[in-house]
């Protein structure tokens, strides 16, 4: 580019000659004209309005003219670049509209049709059967309590009027935390609760006042090997009892309601005695096998008996009672422990409890979204 003077013809530099930015306008329209889409028409503005197009080059020409020439020459080539400018402009809005166009009949949905299947999803049944018996309680005017996993063995098992040589003691039975002074265990029960209910403090130091009602339901852990009917870690609902005259009338009458919400009105039970260290008197509680009725000694379910078993009851222990403070002349108690996963596999017919704990979709499918 050569640098300004006085006697320079701006007809005589090619790039600002009128043919040749006539030619460079004819030629930009053209192309334009001719874009069939957005692509081609970005092509355009490129090749004939970017920086490196005719008509830019001949606009960095002006400034290499002397004064007297620059006014015409930069009204004839901003004339041209505007002409450019707006042909591109409507060719826009024109190739915009024929898309959008395009697009609502290409993409066009139909809404009276049906939409595609989708699964629906699906709660665990363990979550399901607790929050049930959550509700059950509840509703009977208890509380609901929680208490933790790793338990000192005091509470596991001390609490409880366990003897230190009882079998659940041993490694056979129970999970010990190491190392092995520690104290600890993996529960094997949710009664530990028991005891931790009883000795519960209020916001003021002092021992809350009796009565007592509380439902514990939580994981619990044993050192069995995982077949069609135990697993090592499993659920249960425990239930705490301590009031004045209570009797095993009133626990009778509990796990009859129970009973009742959880298979229905026919159910009928029984109590069978049993021993456990932490209640006196106790019993096992039964109800009668809905397939046979007693009538099939071939029966699957319950094994020809007639009858299925459930759980242990029974009333608190006195000394218990005693391990946690309180009167047992004063008061009574009265406690029972039931697995939840055995209620679903005989509530819902559940065969191996391998598809409780596998997490096998298509199980929890059945169950559906109940909430």
């Amino acid at each position: 580019m050569s640098g300004p003077n006085t006697s320079y013809d701006p007809v005589e530099v090619s790039a600002l000659s009128p043919d040749a930015v006539d030619a460079a306008v004819t030629e930009a329209l053209a192309a334009i004209e001719q874009a069939e889409d957005l692509d081609a028409l970005k092509a355009a503005r490129l090749a004939h309005a970017g920086e490196k197009s005719p008509l830019a080059l001949a606009n960095r020409e002006i400034g290499a003219l002397p004064p007297s020439a620059k006014a015409e020459a930069g009204k004839r080539v901003g004339q041209a670049r505007g002409r450019v400018g707006q042909a591109l402009k409507q060719r826009q809005a024109e190739l915009e509209a024929q898309r959008d166009e395009r697009i609502l009949v290409e993409e066009a949905i139909d809404v009276t049709v049906g939409g595609p299947g989708r699964r629906v999803g699906a709660r665990h049944p363990l979550s399901l059967t607790i929050e049930r018996i959550q509700d059950v309680f509840t509703a009977m005017g208890w509380e609901i309590a929680e208490g933790p996993e790793v338990e000192a063995e005091w509470f596991n098992f001390d609490a409880l009027n366990f003897a230190p040589d009882h079998p659940a003691r041993q490694m056979q039975d129970t999970f010990f935390v190491d190392p092995p002074d520690s104290g600890l265990v993996l529960r094997t029960h949710t009664s530990p609760v028991q005891a931790r209910s009883l000795l519960q403090l209020d916001t003021s130091g002092l021992h809350k006042e009796l009565p007592v009602y509380v439902a514990v339901p939580g994981r619990v852990y044993r050192t069995d090997e995982l077949d069609a009917t135990h697993t090592p870690v499993f659920h249960q609902i425990e239930g705490l009892a301590v009031d004045k005259h209570l009797t095993m009338a009133h626990l009778k009458g509990t796990l009859d309601h129970l009973a009742r919400e959880l298979f229905g009105a026919a159910v009928t039970t029984r109590l069978r005695p049993a021993f456990f260290p932490f209640t006196e008197p106790s019993a096992e509680m039964d109800f009668e096998c809905w397939v046979c009725f007693g009538k099939d000694p071939g029966c699957r379910t319950c094994g020809g008996t007639g009858w299925i078993e459930w759980g242990g009851c029974g009333m608190v222990n006195r000394n218990v009672l005693l391990a946690c403070g309180v009167d047992p002349d004063v008061y009574t108690g009265f406690a029972f422990g039931m697995g939840i996963d055995r209620s679903i596999m005989l509530r819902n017919g559940v065969s191996d409890m391998h598809d409780i704990v596998e997490g096998d979709v298509r199980f929890s499918a059945a169950f559906g979204m109940e909430i």
